[in-house]
């Protein structure tokens, strides 16, 4: 009877601890490449149906004011893994060729010196994995596994095709598991394998927390779907638009699998799931920005506005629309305060805890102002209020809640109003560094593409 009373409390005790353990949710992070604004369902998207991105929504958190810290996919990613403003380590432009006086090529990349949500995390007891796009430099230093996460299984570079190439690529274009290449004969469609990966994740960490980002390729080019998806959008004339549909379909679809994966190993309710867009439509991919102005590498609305949705069905409340304005810096804090973790000293975060805010236990907003620069252009909005300064450009405000389409310049109009969000521009540009790098495109096109005469793909497609 003793020895019975023992293996019972010892089976108590296991449990309890086992328990305690998973009090700490699991974090994923899910970032789509260069999708449209409209084009999910939960966002008033008709064309492509994605039930599982909209499920998401339904059972969490949408956000209608949810911004990138750039409007292309490197910075944006730097500005998101860092929780702070990417300017403030000179990362500004995407990566390049071009150092700046005082860098060489080997700096470009993300600093050393930076912590990301993966160093946050693992110094707060979780299991940190990087699946999919990394594309914030390629020497060692910047390599996923020495900036705070346990495995990699991706890319370094900022694209490659979804199918195999028919020889082995460049390094920035290989898979890479850790450090060791996977033979392109293995690859299938990489949506399919990036979601493979997580799920494979997700059963071998299920007893302790685990932090991933998944930084799907989806749906940036090249233009590669899957012939059987296609078929299901034999109506839409345009083929890249066809096609882009059915990539929009494949990720929403991989999507669906590990979020079931999670409902299968009782993850479901205490994981906390994160999903936004690096940027705004991209000009060659078909996607579309619905009444947003502009695209991919603006300061339009277009190009900096994301879809944003946050879920934890065991914390927040389901079918919340949570309008005030939130960044993709607010993530590392936001995670590091689910895990009842502490920030790393190093370095201040520009990013908030949104857990407050979206429990309604703060009645404040999580964001009075929000800032952006890259090279000539820059912008700032203040409430409503929306100022856009490109050199050599006349400056351009706008009142978002009554012109979300950026279509009347009030600048002439209220000029004190313009005063005041310069000022706020430079105040926060004297805390930032100057690039480390410059663009590869160079300032003119940023110039042409943020003139009020530049309206629509067809225009903006020569200024990328």
């Amino acid at each position: 009877m003793k020895r019975i009373y023992t293996a019972a409390l010892f089976c108590t005790l296991t449990m309890s601890v086992f328990a305690q353990t998973k009090t700490k949710p699991n974090v994923i992070v899910i970032l789509s490449d260069d999708a449209g604004y409209a084009d999910l369902g939960c966002y008033g998207g008709k064309e492509i149906p994605t039930p599982n991105i909209d499920a998401l929504a339904k059972n969490g958190v949408l956000f209608t004011n949810a911004y990138v810290t750039a409007a292309v996919c490197a910075p944006s990613r730097a500005g998101l893994l860092s929780g702070r403003y990417q300017q403030r380590f000179g990362f500004e432009h995407n990566t390049s060729t071009k150092p700046v006086n005082g860098f060489q090529l080997s700096d470009i990349g993300l600093d050393p010196s930076v912590k990301t949500i993966g160093d946050q995390m693992q110094a707060n007891g979780y299991k940190t994995i990087v699946i999919g796009k990394w594309h914030l430099g390629e020497e060692e230093k910047h390599f996923p596994l020495n900036r705070g996460f346990d495995e990699f299984y991706g890319f370094i570079g900022g694209h490659r095709n979804f199918f195999a190439y028919n020889k082995q690529p460049k390094r920035e274009l290989q898979l890479l598991h850790n450090r060791k290449a996977v033979p392109e004969k293995e690859i299938y469609y990489l949506t399919d394998m990036f979601t493979d990966k997580a799920i494979s994740f997700v059963k071998e960490h299920q007893k302790e927390p685990f932090f991933m980002y998944l930084a799907y390729n989806a749906v940036h080019t090249p233009i590669n779907a899957q012939q059987e998806l296609m078929q299901q959008f034999a109506h839409i004339q345009n083929a890249d638009r066809r096609a882009y549909a059915a990539m929009m379909t494949s990720l929403d679809l991989n999507i669906g699998k590990l979020v079931a994966t999670l409902k299968e190993q009782k993850l479901y309710e205490n994981t906390l799931i994160v999903f936004l867009n690096d940027n705004g439509a991209a000009t060659n991919n078909a996607a579309d920005n619905g009444v947003l102005r502009g695209l991919k590498g603006s300061k339009w609305e277009g190009g900096i506005r994301v879809a944003y949705i946050m879920q934890w069905p065991a914390k927040l409340p389901a079918n919340q629309v949570y309008h005030p304005m939130v960044s993709a810096m607010d993530i590392t804090p936001t995670a590091i305060a689910a895990s009842k973790g502490k920030a790393l000293k190093e370095q201040v975060l520009d990013g908030v805890n949104l857990l407050p805010f979206l429990s309604k236990n703060k009645k404040a907003v999580p964001h009075q102002d929000l800032f952006w620069r890259r090279g000539v252009a820059a912008a700032v909005r203040s409430g409503d209020w929306k100022l856009i300064r490109t050199a050599n450009n006349p400056l351009l405000l706008f009142n978002l809640k009554d012109d979300i389409s950026e279509q009347n310049n009030l600048a002439s109009t209220y000029p004190q109003k313009v005063k005041q969000l310069e000022k706020k521009l430079q105040n926060w540009e004297q805390k930032m560094q100057q690039p480390h790098w410059i663009s590869d495109y160079g300032d003119e096109n940023q110039i042409k593409k943020h003139r009020m005469e530049v309206i629509g793909r067809e225009m903006e497609i020569k200024y990328p």
